[in-house]
């Protein structure tokens, strides 16, 4: 992973997910610069690093891509539920994520 700051998550995600660059600009366009309020940084760079920390490992990306179908598909919520719960799960793993991880 790449350091935790805006500016070098942007840098990776320019490099190594650039369909999310449309996206990470215009949540921080609206969530911090026209908001003049840096205390949303903390909560904007934790989704962001959660979307790239998935994107980055094409495997994995397919995996999550996979667990959200299958949910959205399933007729049985409890199989829908544990769907989503592994997502949501492995979302939250890789928030552990530190940099050159």
């Amino acid at each position: 992973m790449t350091e935790r700051n805006p500016k070098a998550l942007r840098a990776a995600i320019v490099q190594h997910a650039p369909q999310f660059l449309p996206d990470f600009d215009e949540h921080w366009k609206w969530a911090v610069a026209d908001a003049y309020d840096i205390s949303t940084v903390p909560a904007f760079m934790a989704r962001w690093w959660g979307e790239y920390a998935v994107a980055r490992d094409p495997e994995l990306d397919a995996h999550m891509a996979d667990l959200h179908h299958r949910a959205t598909e399933s007729t049985d919520i409890a199989e829908a539920k544990a769907l989503l719960e592994e997502a949501s799960h492995i979302r939250h793993e890789v928030q552990r994520l530190a940099p050159g991880q």
